[in-house]
C-alpha cells in the first residue's frame, strides 16, 4: 500500500565555514497538498523554527546543529525526514575555501606528528569542509585502515606495528582530497631521544607605560620570538602592554595549561628591576614611583611552573634588573623599531638543535663581542640541568590533546554583501594575541561600480573606542607588512587592547563609489559584529570541569595554584631562561596571591636553571 506521505528528496549534511550561506532541502510526495516545518536541535534542545515552513531552508552558518524536517497532508498523516547535521568550522584558514568553491572537500585542518609510548593511546585528528558532509577513510603507509573512518582515528592501545606514515582521505560526490601525510613513532619516546609532552609560551611585552618612559624594542622582540617559537612547535601567546591584573590574568592562565613532561617558555620585555635579591617585573599601571607591591615577582612564578611537574622551564626576562627609575632604556633602533640587544643575538641561535644551556652560552659569546654594548652588559648563566634537552626537541603527547592555546583559534574571514551587490572580503590578521587588524578587500567582479573605496570604523557609541584609541600602537604596520602581502592591506582598521573589551565590537563598513549611469558618488554602509569571547579569548576563564582535580590527565600531578606546597628540588633539574625583572602572582582571585615571592624562594632559586642578561647601570631596560 503506498504511503500516505512519502520522503522522495532528504537533506543532507553539510560542513560549512561560520558565515556560509547555503539551503537545506527537503522533498515529499503525497496524496493532497503537503505542509511542511523545519526543527534544529542545539545540544539537547530541539525546537521549532519560526517561519521555516517550505521545503528549502536556507541557513547562514553560524554554529553546528542538527535539523529535520516535518512533512504532514491535510489528513494528519505525518513523516519526517532524516536528521541532517550542520557542522560549522569557527576558525579555518584566511583563503578558505576557494572563492568559486562548488562543495568539493577542502582540508580545514591536518594531523600532526605523533611520539607515543608502546601501550599508550593514539589519536590522530582531520577535518575537512564540503557540501555534502565529506566522508573520510584513514590509510597507513598507503593501506587501507577498514576500521578507521572518521575524523579522529584513534587507537587505545599503540603496538610496535601502529608506526608508519599516516594520511586521510576526505571525499564526497563532487571529489576527494587528501591531508598532508603524518609519521606516527610509537616505543620511541623513551629510547635516549629527549621528547616534550607539550610545547607552552607565553610571552609579554610592555612598551606604553603610563608613569614612566614608553619604550619600542619589546613590539619587534615579542613579535620575533613568537614566530621563531611557533617555528618550533610552541603554541603562543604573545600580549602586549598589560596592567598588573591582567598580568597575573595571563600568567595564572598560562600556568594551568602546563602538566607534566610540558616545555614551557616564559618571555617578559619592559622595565623591571632586582631587589634584594627578587626579581620584579614593572606593568604599564604602576605608580611613580613603585614598589615590590606594584610589580610582579618572577620568583613566584618559577616556583608555579616547577609544581606543574614540567620537563623545561624557562623564563627569559629581558630587562634590566637594578633599583633605578631614572636611567635610560638601552636599545638598538632599526628603522621604525627599535629591538633588544638580548634578542638580536637569541634569534640568530635559538633554532639551532643543541642544549638549552649551549644555546644560551652562544648568545652570551656573541653579546659579549658586540662592540655597542662591550662592557655595558653582562649575561650571566645558572642552572643544574643535567639532561641535553633543546627547544628543537619533538613532542610526544601523552593522553588528551592539550587545551588550544596561542592562535589556535583564529576568527575566520567572512563575506558581506552590500546593497549595491558588491562583496567585500573581511580577514582578521593577528599579530599579537591582543591586537589584531581587520582588512577589508572588494571581491571580483565590479563591473557595476567605479572608483570603489572602503573604510573601516568602530561605532562611536561603544564603551571600549577609547581604550582602543589610547592602545594603538604606532608604525606597528610594519611589522604587519613583513608578514602579509601588501595588495591585502589597503583598507585596515587595527583593534587594541583586546583584554580590555568588555562588549561585542561593532565595526561599519562605508563603501563609497561611482555609478557608471549617473556619474554620481554614492555611499552604503554596513555593520558587522565581532564577538567578545573570540576577540579575548587568551583572557577567557577555564571551566571548573578542568580546573583544580578535574584537569585533563596530562595535568593530573599538578598541585592548585591557591593550595600548592613549597617547591621541592627536581631531581632532573629543570631549565628556566631569565633577562632581567619579575613578577609575583595576584590571580582574578588576588586574597590567594600576593605579589611578594614566598619566604622561601630564595633557597629554592639557587637549584634552577637560570639565564640573567644583567645590565650595567644605566643600560638595557629599567
Amino acid at each position: 500500500m503506498q504511503e500516505a506521505v512519502a520522503i522522495t528528496e532528504q537533506p543532507v549534511s553539510v560542513s560549512v565555514p561560520v558565515g556560509y550561506s547555503f539551503v537545506l532541502r527537503c522533498r515529499a510526495q503525497g496524496h493532497t497538498s503537503l505542509q511542511y516545518q523545519w526543527f534544529c536541535q542545539y545540544q539537547s534542545d530541539c525546537r521549532l523554527i519560526p517561519g521555516a515552513t517550505n521545503e528549502d531552508l536556507p541557513i547562514i552558518a553560524e554554529q553546528t546543529q542538527l535539523y529535520t524536517c516535518r512533512v504532514n497532508d491535510l489528513h494528519r498523516n505525518v513523516v519526517f525526514s532524516d536528521w541532517v547535521k550542520v557542522e560549522v568550522h569557527q576558525c579555518v584558514a584566511r583563503g578558505l575555501p576557494p572563492r568559486l568553491w562548488q562543495g568539493e572537500p577542502v582540508i580545514v585542518l591536518n594531523p600532526s606528528e605523533q611520539w607515543v609510548e608502546l601501550g599508550q593511546p593514539l589519536q590522530l585528528q582531520c577535518a575537512a569542509m564540503g557540501v555534502p558532509a565529506p566522508s573520510y577513510q584513514w590509510y597507513r603507509n598507503g593501506n587501507l585502515l577498514e576500521q578507521q573512518k572518521r575524523k579522529k582515528l584513534r587507537i587505545a592501545h599503540t603496538k610496535a606495528s601502529d608506526s608508519g606514515t599516516y594520511l586521510c582521505c576526505a571525499s564526497n560526490s563532487h571529489g576527494e582530497h587528501w591531508t598532508n601525510a603524518v609519521d606516527v613513532h610509537v616505543g620511541m619516546c623513551g629510547s635516549g631521544k629527549f621528547f616534550a609532552t607539550g610545547k607552552i609560551a607565553l610571552l609579554v611585552g610592555n612598551n606604553r607605560y603610563q608613569h614612566h618612559p614608553n619604550l619600542m624594542a619589546p613590539v619587534r622582540d615579542v613579535f620575533e620570538l613568537s614566530r621563531l617559537l611557533e617555528h618550533l612547535g610552541f603554541q603562543v601567546v604573545s600580549l602586549l602592554d598589560l596592567n598588573k591584573a591582567e598580568m597575573a590574568t595571563a600568567v595564572s592562565r598560562f600556568l594551568q595549561l602546563l602538566g607534566k613532561g610540558v616545555y614551557a617558555i616564559f618571555y617578559y620585555a619592559g622595565h623591571g628591576y632586582e631587589h634584594l635579591g627578587r626579581n620584579y617585573m614593572v606593568p604599564v599601571d604602576a605608580p611613580q614611583p613603585y614598589a615590590p607591591e606594584n610589580c610582579i615577582s618572577v620568583q613566584r612564578i618559577l616556583q608555579k611552573m616547577q609544581q606543574q611537574q614540567t620537563a623545561l622551564n624557562i623564563i627569559l626576562l629581558d630587562t634590566c634588573r637594578k633599583w633605578s627609575e631614572d636611567a635610560e632604556a638601552y636599545e638598538l633602533q632599526d628603522g621604525e623599531f627599535s629591538s633588544g640587544i638580548f634578542m638580536k643575538y637569541l634569534k640568530k641561535h635559538i633554532l639551532q638543535e643543541k642544549k638549552v644551556t649551549h644555546m644560551l652560552e652562544d648568545v652570551l659569546e656573541d653579546i659579549g663581542r658586540d662592540p655597542l654594548v662591550a662592557g655595558k652588559q653582562v649575561m650571566e648563566i645558572k642552572h643544574t640541568l643535567k639532561e641535553a634537552r633543546s627547544l628543537t626537541d619533538p613532542i610526544c603527547p601523552s593522553g588528551e590533546a592539550p587545551e588550544p592555546w596561542g592562535h589556535s583559534q583564529e576568527l575566520p574571514s567572512k563575506t558581506v554583501t552590500f546593497p549595491c551587490g558588491v562583496r567585500v572580503e573581511l580577514c582578521f590578521l593577528r599579530l599579537f594575541s591582543n591586537l589584531m587588524f581587520v582588512c577589508a578587500k572588494p571581491q571580483p567582479p565590479l563591473a557595476h561600480v567605479t572608483d570603489p573605496q572602503i573604510l573601516l570604523h568602530q561605532l562611536t557609541e561603544m564603551g571600549d573606542v577609547a581604550i582602543q584609541r589610547e592602545s594603538c600602537l604606532d608604525h606597528v604596520e610594519t611589522l604587519l607588512a613583513s608578514v602579509y602581502q601588501r595588495e591585502e592591506l589597503d583598507c585596515i582598521f587595527q583593534l587594541c587592547a583586546l583584554q580590555k573589551i568588555q562588549t561585542d565590537v561593532v565595526l561599519q563598513l562605508d563603501l563609497h563609489y561611482i555609478r557608471p549611469g549617473t556619474k554620481q558618488r554614492t555611499c552604503e554602509s554596513l555593520q558587522t559584529t565581532l564577538q567578545q569571547s573570540l576577540l579575548r579569548q587568551c583572557f577567557g576563564q577555564r571551566s571548573d570541569s578542568q580546573s583544580g582535580s578535574q584537569r585533563a590527565p596530562a595535568r593530573a600531578g599538578s598541585s592548585r595554584l591557591q593550595d600548592a606546597p613549597a617547591p621541592s628540588t627536581d631531581p632532573k633539574g629543570q631549565g628556566s631562561l631569565s633577562t632581567g625583572s619579575g613578577h609575583s602572582l595576584p590571580s582574578s582571585s588576588p586574597s590567594n596571591f600576593s605579589s611578594e615571592p614566598e619566604e622561601n624562594d630564595e633557597s629554592d632559586l639557587g637549584e634552577l636553571c637560570l639565564a640573567l642578561l644583567r645590565a650595567g647601570p644605566g643600560q638595557d631596560r629599567p
